[in-house]
């Protein structure tokens, strides 16, 4: 399964917002300096991620964005669908029946083999992201390194822009 990196983007930013009080708003700006990434295309994942009812977003002074819900109640699925959906990558183009040793297509009326298992494996994949959540991400954090990232953006943050 290959991702956008985006998506990454997207994933550890809603982890981010996960480890901060929930009266917190963080700017779209200061979030990609916390991640050094470009804030034109992180703004696109945070727009994609307030759509999809993970983050909710306000503008002015003190405007920013935080979670839309409690963080043991978003899963990393949730995150993942609502920038990326969650279609299977995998096309089965029926290979078998092309070519010099195709199969008869009377042979051919149930999925092959080989897509019934990409299948379970892309069905897999979906119930493991629908098993964690964003809460139990933080949890598993280091205090540090929430105590670093609640420091740096919320007790000591740059300047909204």
């Amino acid at each position: 399964m290959k991702l956008p990196e985006t998506t990454e983007w997207a994933l550890h930013t809603a982890a981010v917002l996960a480890q901060l009080p929930a009266d917190s708003t963080i700017s779209g700006a200061q979030l990609a300096v916390h991640f050094g990434v470009p804030n034109p295309y992180l703004s696109k994942q945070l727009a994609k991620l307030v759509r999809g009812g993970i983050l909710t977003g306000s503008t002015g002074p003190r405007g920013g964005f935080r979670l839309a819900r409690p963080a043991s109640q978003i899963t990393l699925l949730d995150v993942v669908a609502a920038v990326d959906g969650v279609s299977d990558p995998y096309v089965c183009r029926e290979l078998r029946q092309q070519g010099r040793g195709s199969a008869r297509p009377e042979d051919c009326t149930r999925p092959c083999a080989l897509a019934a298992a990409m299948h379970r494996a892309h069905d897999a994949w979906l119930e493991s992201l629908r098993a964690v959540t964003l809460g139990e991400i933080a949890a598993g954090l280091a205090p540090e390194v929430i105590a670093k990232n609640r420091r740096l953006l919320v007790e000591d943050p740059l300047p909204h822009r």
